[in-house]
This record gives structure tokens, C-alpha cells and sequence, in this order.
């Protein structure tokens, strides 16, 4: 059966599955029974919605400055890189067409990277690039978060293996 014709379908952020789009050009590569178990049903599509959103790998750190994914997609925070370039209209191309991707797949839940300005799910860096972290999501996990595509990380695997086989019960 084509990914496309799963209901089911499972999206994860490249970088767990080991593709180095990282800012540093870094993987994430996550290795895990579950993830196994996904793969060989056939549940799995990835994306990197900074990627997507056009940033190049390597890149410079870039946090959200005074908020969350939410404010950035209402327009009231803006993301900075280290470096002090505005980046915020990358992440929100690379939301976008994620939620797109998503949407085109089918896709009832993401496993995405946490601490990410695009990805966290729970937890983003403050914007103060000093490694301190605040319970807010990204841009991308708010943008799918509001679709309802259920957003777990890489360290929930259990928690999100357990919602996707109380999803396959109930279809």
C-alpha cells in the first residue's frame, strides 16, 4: 500500500532519523524498537521544516526572541539567529509547508526534535542563545498542534507509540 493511502501515517523530524539538517549539519538519529516497528509498517515520513522553509545546513543557531511558535504565527515574535539575522519568515515557509506535507500524507501524529524553534514540542531555548530552555513549542508543532496532528518528541516514544495504537483501535 502507498504512504499515502495509510491513515496512520507517522511524521518525524529528519534529523531523528538521521539526516544532518541540523543548524550544526548534525543528525539527532534516534534508534529504538518503536521506531523500527513504524518503519517496517510502513508508517514513516520525514521532513526538516527549516530545510524546507529554505534554510541552508549548516546554518547559525536561531531562537525565538520574547515568545513562542504561537506568537510568531500571529506575528507578535520574531526569530533571531545568533547572529542577529531575522530568520522568522524561513520558519514559518517551512511550518507551512509542513503542515502541507502532513496534511498530504495524512499524517495523525509527529515525533519532532525538542528544544527546536520549529519543533519542540514542549520546550523551545528562551532566545537568550545561553542553552536555558522555556515550556513553549516551536512554530512547526504549533502550526500541526492547531491542524490536530497529535506532537510527541523524541524522548515520548512510548507515550506516542501507546496514542497511535489507541488511534488504530478506534478507526
Amino acid at each position: 500500500m502507498p504512504i499515502n493511502a495509510h491513515k496512520h501515517t507517522i511524521l518525524f523530524s529528519a534529523c531523528l532519523l538521521g539526516r544532518p539538517v541540523r543548524y550544526n549539519g548534525t543528525d539527532l538519529l534516534q534508534q529504538h524498537p518503536i521506531i523500527e516497528q513504524w518503519r517496517r509498517q510502513d508508517y514513516l515520513i520525514s521532513i526538516c521544516p527549516e530545510v524546507s522553509g529554505g534554510l541552508d545546513t549548516p546554518r547559525a543557531a536561531a531562537e525565538i526572541q520574547a515568545g513562542s511558535g504561537a506568537s510568531v504565527l500571529a506575528g507578535s515574535s520574531r526569530i533571531m539567529t545568533h547572529t542577529g539575522s531575522d530568520v522568522t519568515e524561513a520558519f514559518i515557509a517551512g511550518a507551512e509547508k509542513t503542515l502541507a506535507f502532513a496534511q498530504q500524507h495524512h499524517v495523525v501524529m509527529a515525533i519532532l526534535t525538542e528544544r527546536s524553534p520549529s519543533c519542540g514540542s514542549q520546550q523551545i531555548y528562551n532566545g537568550q542563545f545561553n542553552h536555558s530552555t522555556t515550556n513553549e513549542r516551536g512554530v512547526t508543532a504549533e502550526l500541526l498542534q492547531q491542524h490536530q496532528i497529535k506532537i510527541f518528541n523524541q524522548h515520548q516514544l512510548v507515550e506516542a507509540h501507546d496514542w497511535h495504537q489507541q488511534y488504530l483501535r478506534n478507526l
